[in-house]
């Protein structure tokens, strides 16, 4: 079988939910930063959450089918397990470089080979995700930061959050007041526009963010994505896709139970809510072990329906999403099973919009399994990628072979319908004169026609025998 995707998530160990943390350790709103660096520094201090890993693992997803079984109120209580063993950042972690963090913000982008090479991850609607090489501006914030009740929360709109005017001893104290008006018990304007404030102060620095991930800022934002409100709800994704750039704070979302809120927001929320929450799935999936978990938690469905009737950018932020979730087996049966085959090969044919060729990626690693080979035939798939061979520029010729390529190397049927669709001349046209990556592909295929002139596959494909190159 020819690989396509990334490698896919480890089953879960014995004694593990497959689905997301829930709320874990949380600081009570309005509780001042010194409090916690001075926990921090205590010496038996317990460890911080793992950190995501960046290896990859095989193609079995053995137990994972059991996640469909699992009712909300059994994920839930698992949740609260998880959430036992996830707490604040160790010290070790604070003291991390600023070079180091960068690397880690700028992972989200390198989804795979395929889609690094060609395309970009820019979908944020408040432009979070272009500054994410942001260097890192200072220390940990001091210990003698002025109290939070000292400042207005209104000076925020016109305050220059650059490092050089607002050090982060500036900023603390607005932003312990925005978690004071994030309480239960403020009022639903004040919780709205203290959400608001968060979005903004994590939107530029990764000093920032983090200072925002220890200050109990995370778990106070959690409940608003189940808001009726939807400018809350919206302004409460956004912030938290904000915070999920700082590599440490992805942890604390999980932890925190957002996942399953997330997906809420997935299905519910405005637009931008939509394509912002979907945007924080894939930050979130960064972590490994989190693929599953969003899947079992019910996001696949809700970015299928984004390939349909989202934006063009909604369209990106649902398709770049749904890759790395199928990089799992048992997501991309979800993804079949939810109707991606069809919107896919619909997007194959909106050139010049940037989706068709994160379509072509997406449906060659449905093609992975046999239900989406099957789905992406019946859908008209062969035809489409056919076109792009013959029609489409470089970049999409050579998306199209690998997906042609997933689709025909363990199918004699396939192999046979590729044949009746002429696309032997664009293949050696392309075998030819394509990149290298191109032409190997190209190559590949055609030596499995060749087989099936040969009779190593089914008869149909000596209809076309004699125009086969040696």
């Amino acid at each position: 079988m020819v690989s396509l995707a990334g490698s896919q998530i480890p089953s879960p160990s014995p004694g593990q939910s497959p689905c997301a943390a829930a709320a874990g350790p949380q600081r009570r709103p309005g509780r001042s930063m010194r409090t916690i660096r001075s926990a921090l520094l205590q010496p038996d201090s317990a460890p911080g959450s793992p950190a995501p890993r960046d290896g990859h693992g095989g193609d079995d997803d053995s137990g994972d089918s059991d996640i469909e079984n699992l009712t909300d109120s059994v994920i839930d209580f698992h949740l609260s397990e998880l959430a036992a063993t996830a707490g604040p950042a160790h010290p070790a972690a604070v003291a991390k470089s600023s070079s180091a963090i960068n690397a880690a913000a700028t992972e989200l982008l390198d989804l795979s080979q395929d889609f690094s090479e060609y395309s970009s991850f820019n979908s944020d609607i408040s432009g979070e995700l272009e500054r994410l090489a942001m260097a890192a501006a200072g220390a940990a914030p001091r210990s003698d930061a002025p109290d939070a009740a000292a400042v207005d929360l209104n000076d925020l709109e016109s305050m220059d959050l650059s490092p050089d005017t607002a050090p982060l001893e500036r900023v603390e104290p607005f932003v312990l007041a925005c978690v004071q008006a994030l309480g239960t018990d403020a009022a639903p304007d004040a919780r709205r526009a203290a959400a608001a404030r968060i979005r903004l102060l994590a939107k530029h620095r990764s000093d920032i963010r983090e200072l925002i991930g220890v200050s109990g800022a995370i778990p106070a934002l959690v409940p608003l994505l189940r808001s009726t409100d939807p400018v809350a709800q919206e302004n409460a994704v956004t912030a938290l896709l904000n915070l999920s750039l700082e590599e440490r704070n992805r942890s604390a979302i999980t932890a925190a139970g957002a996942i399953k809120p997330l997906v809420y927001a997935l299905r519910t929320g405005t637009a931008a809510a939509k394509q912002n929450a979907a945007c924080a799935l894939l930050s979130l999936s960064g972590i490994e072990e989190n693929r599953a978990t969003i899947g079992a938690c019910g996001a696949i469905p809700p970015l299928v329906a984004l390939l349909s009737a989202g934006s063009t950018r909604g369209k990106k932020d649902a398709l770049t999403t749904l890759y790395r979730l199928c990089s799992a087996r048992r997501n991309k049966e979800r993804a079949v099973n939810a109707g991606a085959i069809v919107p896919l090969v619909h997007l194959i044919g909106e050139r010049g919009s940037g989706t068709c060729e994160k379509a072509m990626v997406v449906l060659g690693s449905l093609a992975g399994i046999a239900e989406g080979r099957e789905a992406v035939v019946e859908a008209g798939g062969i035809p489409a990628l056919v076109e792009a061979i013959e029609d489409g520029p470089a970049k999409e010729k050579e998306f199209a072979v690998v997906a042609l390529l997933q689709l025909c190397s363990e199918s004699p049927n396939n192999r046979a319908l590729l044949v009746r669709e002429g696309a032997i001349p664009p293949l050696v046209a392309l075998s030819q004169s394509g990149s290298a990556r191109a032409k190997h592909k190209a190559e590949t295929l055609l030596g499995y026609l060749r087989e099936q002139r040969q009779g190593v596959g089914c008869r149909a494909g000596s209809v076309a025998a004699t125009s086969l190159p040696r």
